[in-house]
């Protein structure tokens, strides 16, 4: 049998809130998370790692929106199998875009710490050293 877990299992173990996951809900990113006989949720395995895959995508940028849309696809089947590759290869895209911009921006601020480090060694070796006064 599959393990099953409740909302606040589910909350710590993803490190989303309780909110978050009811939203993820409504707004139709979880489907179908059965409940027992007294109403509450009870979220299957595989419902942890649509949830975890989600996280991901928000993770790295994708806005809700997109999220939802990838959902949709995911619900109708198999005939949107090319359709969700294809997002995912965009969004790849733009993870890889979005990397290579931080990079630039990381090898500037290396230069700029470089330099700062330059001035530094160039003040230190411009003070003289302190002599003893001999009283």
């Amino acid at each position: 049998m599959e393990n099953q877990y409740t909302i606040q299992q589910i909350s710590q173990k993803t490190g989303l809130s309780v909110h978050t996951l009811r939203y993820y809900e409504r707004i139709g990113l979880l489907e179908g998370v059965p409940r027992d006989e007294h109403g509450y949720r009870l979220y299957r395995e595989s419902d942890l790692l649509w949830v975890e895959f989600l996280m991901r995508l928000r993770g790295t940028g994708m806005p809700i929106s997109e999220m939802k849309r990838f959902s949709d696809l995911r619900s109708e089947g198999d005939s949107t199998i090319t359709e969700r590759r294809e997002m995912l290869e965009a969004h790849q895209a733009h993870i890889h875009e979005q990397m290579r911009v931080l990079r630039d921006h990381l090898r500037s601020i290396d230069d700029k710490i470089d330099h700062y480090k330059g001035m530094e060694k160039e003040k230190n070796q411009a003070v003289p050293p302190k002599v003893p006064s001999g009283k």
